[in-house]
């Protein structure tokens, strides 16, 4: 639902960061704000049935604090431009509304007086800093007008990717501690391509259950890997890694493989004589992905993953899923 309201968004402005799975930062200096925002929110409404509120700022601060005075009013928009309607928001909004200021901070600034925005929007700078560092005196320099947190367009780089799952069951065989690495490997692998990175080290691991009664064990390995984010590679050094720290005989709760080292696949070193055929490898991974994103995760996967297992995760509490399932879709009778 996320991706589907950001490439609305995506449609109607040039520059749109993801802030969290709900909310977005937008950059409206080419465009008539509010009544253009009206039009944006209710196009959102039409294509993804939810609904969302705009708050227009300078800063990304008064943004966010438009955004809360937006959910109390009629049209889902608010306009924290004007200085003058900003102040009279203000003089109704406890500082907590703040976004960077938590209890601790709050409760010092109640302990002085302060407890409306307006009132801490009024204090001096130098005071801010005092009380809460230079990250605080940021938040008030934002709450009068100046930005310090411009528009992040492209995310950091992703260091590492982890695939760890709690067992539905305990797992005593091989077979199915092999079956679960290669699923991780591989789901890790996919994560990988996903963002166009190659890993140059990994992590295995595989551990007991910390409060049962059988004896605790924890297995781990890290190590260097050749740059690469092939599935079927990372999938039989992850699968020899595990064998060579299986202990027979033990009652297992979970088990992991974590990417490590990541970079871009375009900066990774290249090696004289790969052991991997690169021309190959991209060919088929290239293909494997597209097979999946049309038809489905799972459709075709590396030899040794089943479609079902008996060790997968648990979910029997899990919502239905509405919008991305057919088979969870509700049904009505007349």
């Amino acid at each position: 639902m996320s991706r589907r309201v950001f490439e609305v968004l995506s449609e109607s402005f040039q520059r749109v960061e993801p802030y969290s799975i709900d909310e977005m930062f937008l950059d409206l200096t080419q465009f008539a704000t509010v009544d253009y925002c009206r039009r944006v929110r209710d196009r959102v409404r039409q294509v993804t049935k939810i609904p969302t509120c705009i708050g227009i700022g300078p800063t990304k601060t008064l943004a966010k604090l438009a955004n809360k005075h937006a959910k109390g009013g009629p049209t889902g928009v608010s306009d924290f431009s004007d200085k003058d309607a900003r102040r009279q928001a203000f003089s109704e909004m406890p500082i907590s509304e703040i976004r960077g200021v938590g209890g601790r901070s709050a409760a010092k600034l109640n302990n002085l007086g302060i407890v409306t925005v307006e009132q801490f929007a009024s204090m001096p700078s130098a005071s801010i800093r005092k009380l809460m560092t230079v990250t605080g005196q940021r938040t008030h320099a934002e709450l009068n007008g100046v930005s310090c947190m411009p528009l992040t367009l492209a995310p950091d780089q992703k260091q590492t990717v982890a695939v760890t799952r709690m067992f539905g069951r305990p797992v005593e065989a091989w077979e199915d501690m092999r079956e679960a690495l290669a699923a991780h490997a591989a789901r890790a692998a996919e994560k990988c391509r996903k963002h166009g990175l190659v890993a140059n080290a990994m992590q295995v691991f595989f551990h007991t259950n910390p409060h049962g009664r059988e004896p605790w064990y924890h297995g781990q390995r890290s190590f260097e890997i050749e740059p690469t984010s092939d599935s079927l590679s990372i999938i039989r050094q992850a699968v020899g890694a595990g064998r060579s720290m299986w202990k027979p005989h033990t009652i297992y709760a979970k088990a992991g493989v974590i990417l490590l080292n990541l970079q871009a696949e375009r900066d990774a070193p290249r090696d004289l004589l790969p052991t991997i055929d690169p021309v190959r490898s991209e060919k088929l991974m290239t293909a494997l992905d597209a097979v999946n994103v049309r038809f489905g995760r799972g459709m075709l996967r590396p030899g040794g993953i089943g479609q079902t297992t008996s060790w997968s995760t648990r979910a029997n509490n899990r919502s239905p899923r509405y919008t991305t399932r057919i088979s969870d879709l509700m049904e009505g009778r007349a």
